[in-house]
């Protein structure tokens, strides 16, 4: 097989940058390695900035969004048994946010591939990327049974943290920054009508938790938990009554029950890797940084990359223009390490530290004093929250 760019990864970010270079007229190829059913399933975070919608409606793929999007004008923070809003549009200049869950996204998305879009491969486990420094890098492949070749002018690495794609950075040309923390995220969903209009963000001494939703008839919610938590050992009964005293506020509130249909337990971490590019393969999403999800962060640092790559990728192909080509890995890193960074505040602002004292005790809830109390320190919050601006 043989295409312009070879697009490792059917996620978001892959069928996203396969849309946009559709229509801009630049012919790809889409490897994804598990199966349609199982890509339309794979539950991920649903919280979406007005850059993520834009890009979106940019690629066709907003109706459903458009239609069934819940638009959310800020959040709520909680902490000392009281609630707290952070205004995003009056803080902003506007800006909204909106939950639309990532499977719904993968969904719309692989239906306007199928339907007119260049080829989706489901099943198509890729082994390895050879040459990407030669002008005609090579994916090796596997599909039905048979080891197969795509030979690109580009490769699009999409593949996630655990894909082939970074693998193929040699060693000494790349460098990765990580940190673990000390705690992980219980996250659980039930078929029950959110009991909030908007995200509910709650810090206790019993730890973090977070009241989120997928649509008008379900929610999602999450508790801080140690790490190695096994799932099962939490009854819906504890999950709920945990959750209670978590939200806990000294005013008329009531968390609604119903039944929980999923639980998962999802390690905290941050990982980047720099550079983004090798030669003629480029990550992106995952492939290239982790965030942890406090900051809502991981899918929208994923679009704003492709953004800038079907940018890079199409002025290339009409006009042999390479330079924001070039910069493609410094641009979306000066992103990245801004998440990176509001994610870590977001998470260290919120949860109980394992073996924090008396002072960090103090310190947490200072930070969040001074972001309720100062109009900077809220619309900083906010600004980053509803999303940067493109660094393109």
């Amino acid at each position: 097989m043989r295409t312009t760019v070879g697009i490792i990864g059917g996620g978001p970010a892959g069928l996203l940058l396969a849309r946009l270079l559709h229509r801009a007229g630049v012919d790809c190829v889409v490897l994804e390695r598990r199966t349609r059913e199982y890509v339309e399933r794979r539950q991920r975070a649903g919280m979406l900035e007005q850059g993520t919608v834009n890009a979106l409606r940019e690629a066709g793929a907003a109706e459903r969004l458009d239609a069934e999007g819940l638009v959310h004008q800020g959040i709520e923070l909680r902490f000392d048994r009281e609630r707290h809003h952070i205004d995003f549009p009056g803080l902003t200049g506007g800006r909204t946010v909106t939950i639309y869950a990532q499977t719904e996204i993968v969904k719309d998305l692989v239906a306007l591939q199928l339907a007119d879009g260049p080829p989706l491969l489901f099943e198509a486990a890729a082994l390895a990327v050879e040459g990407p420094r030669s002008e005609a890098p090579v994916v090796r492949f596997l599909h039905q049974g048979r080891e197969r070749t795509l030979t690109c002018d580009w490769v699009a690495g999409c593949d996630g943290f655990h894909g082939v794609s970074r693998r193929a950075f040699p060693a000494g040309t790349c460098r990765s920054y990580a940190h673990e923390y000390p705690y992980s995220w219980l996250g659980v969903m039930a078929e029950v009508p959110p009991s909030c209009e908007e995200l509910i963000y709650a810090r206790g001494d019993r730890g973090f938790a977070l009241h989120s939703m997928r649509s008008p008839s379900v929610s999602r919610f999450y508790l801080q938990v140690p790490n190695g938590t096994d799932p099962g050992d939490w009854a819906d009964s504890r999950v709920w009554d945990e959750l209670d005293a978590r939200f806990a506020i000294d005013a008329d509130w009531t968390l609604r029950r119903g039944p929980i249909t999923a639980k998962s337990v999802t390690a905290m971490r941050s990982h980047v890797h720099e550079p983004m590019r090798h030669g003629r393969l480029l990550l992106a999403g995952d492939a290239a940084h982790i965030v942890p999800p406090t900051g809502a962060k991981g899918l929208n640092l994923a679009v704003s990359d492709i953004r800038v790559l079907a940018r890079a990728l199409t002025a290339l192909h009409r006009t042999g223009e390479s330079q924001l080509l070039d910069t493609y890995s410094e641009l979306c890193l000066q992103r990245v390490w801004q998440a990176t960074r509001f994610s870590d505040d977001m998470t260290r602002m919120l949860h109980a530290q394992p073996n924090g004292d008396a002072f960090d005790h103090r310190m947490q809830l200072a930070r969040l004093r001074r972001v309720i109390a100062s109009r900077h320190a809220a619309a900083e919050l906010a600004a980053n929250y509803a999303g940067l601006p493109l660094p393109v």
